[in-house]
C-alpha cells in the first residue's frame, strides 16, 4: 500500500513539473496549492533533495525545483524514495537475506511475478505521463 508520504511526494513533484520555471518555487506556495502542511512537506522535500531529485535554495528567491526534465523521472523512483522498497514481501526487498525456505516456497514465484508487475507499472510511467494524462493506462489487462 502506498502511504500518504508517497502520494504527497508524487503530488509535489507533479506540482513542480507543472510550474515550468527555471527559478525556484517557494515552499509555502507548494504547500498551499497541494494543501499539505509545511512541516510535513519539509520532511518529504528533504528526502527528495538528498537523493538528487530536487534542488533547494534558501533565502530570497529560494524554494525548490526539479533537477531533470519531467520525462526523466520514473514514478517508481519517486515512490521508492518516499516509501522504501515497493516489494510486497520482505524476502524480495533489495539487500534482504536469502530466505531459508525459498527453495520449497510454492508462493515465491507468484510474489516475484507480482513484484515485477508493480515495478514495471510504476517504472513504466514518468512525471510527464502524469502531467499529460490524469488516469495512466495500465500496461496489463486489469479486467480479468
Amino acid at each position: 500500500m502506498i502511504s500518504t508520504k508517497g502520494r504527497y511526494a508524487l503530488r509535489v513533484m507533479i506540482d513542480l513539473a507543472e510550474q515550468d520555471s527555471d527559478g525556484y518555487v517557494p515552499l509555502n506556495e507548494i504547500a498551499e496549492r497541494q494543501e499539505i502542511s509545511v512541516k510535513y512537506l519539509e520532511i518529504i522535500l528533504k528526502v527528495l533533495v538528498q537523493n538528487g531529485l530536487l534542488e533547494g535554495h534558501r533565502g530570497k528567491g529560494g524554494g525548490y525545483r526539479l533537477t531533470r526534465k519531467p520525462e526523466e523521472y520514473p514514478v517508481g523512483e519517486i515512490l521508492e524514495l518516499a516509501e522504501g522498497s515497493l516489494s510486497a514481501i520482505a524476502c524480495l526487498q533489495p539487500g534482504a537475506q536469502p530466505c531459508r525456505r525459498s527453495v520449497e516456497c510454492r508462493a515465491l514465484p507468484m510474489w516475484r511475478r507480482f513484484d515485477s508487475l508493480v515495478r514495471n507499472f510504476f517504472y513504466g510511467m514518468t512525471l510527464r505521463d502524469l502531467m499529460e494524462d490524469a488516469e495512466p493506462k495500465p500496461t496489463v489487462d486489469t479486467t480479468a
